[in-house]
């Protein structure tokens, strides 16, 4: 299960302040300009949703291979890969994928540090050592993605439209050199460059790995870390209700049989 702790309103208010509030002060008329995310259908909405197993897989891998260069998950185990409700990867699966890390673990015996491979126990790692690394390296440490996608209003639709949202600036929007416009932004400019591009991830299974197929699988991918037991919540709230719809017409039928013995 993936654990929550009260780090997580915090990571949820930072990712906000670092993807909802724009890096570059733009005259109000362009600031004020805030376009809606594109509505998309998504399979785990609705009160009988569910997560789609081969996006989440494929999202995994596009979080790996492009997000996880500047993007830390740390909320997220590689054993949560394989629970139910999630991509359900086998346990060799996740086994390899956390063989491919290298964990600075220890004091062994002799109160050293000593390197060893990931196992399914680790946390997803980091891109970089700490936050001030990282902010050496790119200007401003990138968000946790953890729980991105529960960060704002909208969150699946915003994360989406972002990653496909980068275009050239319309004629007189003046963008600095080293910054990016993006028509989803708030304030449309932003320091970090379009992520994605047709063909950058290969599929295994086929689908086409165009950008708005890999935004929409990334962000499948992050929904779940960000509500990890969504399923089992649904599940348990359908059965709460045909629970409730029989006890209502249990004591529908015993107050008509109290009544009619009065009578």
């Amino acid at each position: 299960m993936i654990q929550f702790s009260r780090k997580t309103g915090f990571l949820a208010l930072a990712a906000a302040a670092a993807i909802g509030l724009p890096l570059l002060a733009q005259p109000a008329s362009a600031a004020g300009d805030a376009v809606k995310p594109i509505q998309s259908e998504w399979s785990f909405q609705g009160v009988f949703g569910t997560y789609d197993r081969d996006a989440l897989r494929r999202g995994y891998k596009v979080y790996k291979e492009v997000c996880a260069a500047c993007h830390s998950a740390e909320l997220v185990r590689f054993r949560n890969l394989m629970e139910p409700g999630g991509p359900e990867f086998s346990e060799g699966q996740v086994k390899a994928l956390a063989a491919d890390i290298v964990v600075i673990d220890g004091p062994d015996d002799r109160g050293e540090m000593f390197e060893r491979p990931g196992e399914p126990k680790d946390r997803f790692p980091s891109p970089y050592p700490n936050s001030q690394a990282a902010a050496a390296a790119m200007g401003a440490p990138a968000p946790d993605l953890s729980v991105i996608a529960k960060a704002r209003p909208d969150g699946v639709n915003y994360l989406h439209s972002l990653l496909v949202g980068y275009t050239e600036a319309p004629e007189g929007f003046d963008v600095l050199e080293g910054l990016h416009y993006n028509t989803y932004f708030p304030g449309h400019v932003l320091a970090m460059p379009a992520p994605l591009a047709d063909g950058q991830v290969e599929y295994e299974d086929g689908t086409p790995n165009t950008v708005d197929q890999m935004a929409r699988d990334v962000t499948n991918f992050l929904m779940w870390t960000a509500e990890p037991k969504l399923e089992q919540r649904h599940r348990l709230g359908f059965q709460v209700m045909i629970y409730l719809v029989l006890l209502s017409g249990f004591l529908w039928f015993a107050m008509r049989k109290v009544w009619s013995d009065q009578h």
